[in-house]
């Protein structure tokens, strides 16, 4: 009896519906993917758009992305324009009113911090600047906070029967990043004020945080590729204002911060910049000991 007992629970148990998690959430950056994840642990099914090797300004809405928008009920994404060149593709093509830009499904993580390098004057001469300002935030843990709570307040008002949860993970969230940023900070205080040359502008807020002083970019403009004129101008002006290092993101061609670094006797440093850039940097906790780790062993 009791074996025909067991096999019937079994039988149940095989025959059930899987249990679908509350939310279907996608992030436009991997940064976001994995603070949804954990604001939302199990709560939400979540997946991104990106990658840490794609450049977040330029991809392709492909159909299999298109698909994970339709299915969204949030969308989580830097905003400031970062998207600008596919997001608008992936709204209209989608047919999902709940992502919509205005709709509490769409969420932009630029209108909840203060943003850095706002432009005086929008010039497209000027290169590929955003007129709300930088929108690679996500690079000083603070603004990491900031959007974490208000992300934890969207996702209890979408999902309003698993409030209290949200709530919990995001003040159990907090208490380990406050915790960490204190820890990053004494251990990056020798960093304040070191000379780097940055490969864009995407790590703006990392040295605004860290204190670093960007004396050059091997960019000439905002999103344009390094030429041979301006690295060679740059390499002059390093002979006047030498830097320590220079730095780039794990999407960008080594290249030109290869070239600088061997003709300037500086290290070269790839950072992961987002979440996945590198295999220490597995979660938002990974990527900013990884990219604080290769920042120090890079200081002389």
């Amino acid at each position: 009896m009791k074996s025909l007992v067991a096999f019937a629970l079994t039988a149940l148990v095989l025959a059930a519906p899987a249990v679908r998690a509350a939310l279907n959430v996608l992030a436009c950056e991997p940064e976001w993917m994995a603070l949804t994840q954990e604001l939302a642990g199990d709560l939400a099914e979540v997946s991104a758009a990106t990658t840490a090797v794609q450049d977040p300004h330029r991809i392709q809405a492909r159909p299999s992305l298109l698909a994970k928008a339709r299915r969204a009920d949030l969308l989580v994404c830097s905003g400031a324009e970062l998207e600008s060149g596919w997001l608008p593709l992936l709204h209209r093509e989608a047919g999902n009113g709940r992502i919509q830009p205005g709709q509490p499904g769409y969420f932009e993580a630029a209108r909840f911090v203060r943003l850095i390098d706002r432009p005086a004057v929008l010039d497209r001469a000027m290169g590929d600047i955003h007129a709300a300002g930088n929108p690679h935030l996500h690079l000083d843990p603070r603004n990491v906070a900031r959007v974490a709570d208000a992300l934890a307040q969207r996702l209890g008002a979408i999902d309003p029967a698993n409030v209290a949860r949200y709530a919990q993970r995001h003040a159990d969230f907090q208490q380990r990043w406050s915790a960490a940023i204190a820890r990053w900070e004494q251990q990056a205080s020798g960093l304040r004020g070191i000379p780097v040359v940055a490969h864009h502008k995407n790590l703006g807020y990392l040295a605004d945080w860290l204190g670093l002083t960007v004396v050059g970019e091997l960019e000439p403009k905002p999103g344009m590729e390094p030429t041979a004129s301006h690295l060679a101008g740059l390499l002059e002006t390093l002979k006047a204002t030498p830097a320590r290092m220079v730095l780039r993101a794990a999407y960008e061609s080594p290249k030109a911060s290869e070239w600088l670094s061997s003709r300037a006797s500086i290290p070269a440093v790839e950072l992961p910049y987002t979440v996945g850039g590198s295999a220490g940097a597995a979660d938002l906790f990974g990527l900013f000991d990884d990219t604080l780790n290769r920042l120090l062993q890079a200081a002389p």
